[in-house]
């Protein structure tokens, strides 16, 4: 039987910061070196669907969500910086994304991977719930199930 060939012009890359995520994000530029393709790194911030509707009715968030918000995207442009500068180096064009979601992560990254039309998923086998003892973190494993397209699991 033979196999179409995969092509790859968009990859996105769910980070959190854990080893594994960095590590997912080393392998997608590699990934995106070989087949001159484009990254868009993300960070998925789960919001109460509850406070989140306030949103949708231009009503702004309380201080504290606004707060943890701002703090999220503060500490994922760490991550961020680190992966342009390994993408950079590769020659590998990357575009960053923090998103504030009432789904769940895996519903957020689904969700993000749909809307942008991305060719392939590379993500960490755990992250940052540590359950080490885990083969595949649930995160992982519900992006491996609902994805609507390929997702490469880095371990």
């Amino acid at each position: 039987m033979l196999m179409a060939k995969q092509e790859f012009s968009k990859i996105l890359v769910p980070v959190d910061g854990s080893e594994g995520s960095m590590q997912a994000a080393n392998l997608a530029i590699g990934v995106a070196a070989r087949y001159g393709a484009k990254i868009i790194a993300i960070h998925v911030i789960n919001v109460n669907q509850y406070l989140q509707t306030l949103g949708f009715y231009s009503i702004s968030y309380p201080d504290t969500i606004t707060k943890m918000v701002n703090d999220a995207k503060q500490e994922a442009s760490k991550w961020f910086t680190e992966i342009q500068r390994n993408a950079e180096q590769a020659k590998v064009e990357v575009s960053t994304d923090v998103i504030d979601t009432p789904l769940s992560v895996v519903g957020g990254i689904v969700n993000y991977a749909e809307r942008e039309n991305v060719d392939l998923i590379v993500i960490g086998t755990r992250g940052r719930s540590g359950f080490t003892k885990l083969l595949l973190g649930s995160v992982a494993s519900g992006v491996v199930a609902y994805a609507p397209c390929p997702v490469m699991v880095a371990r």
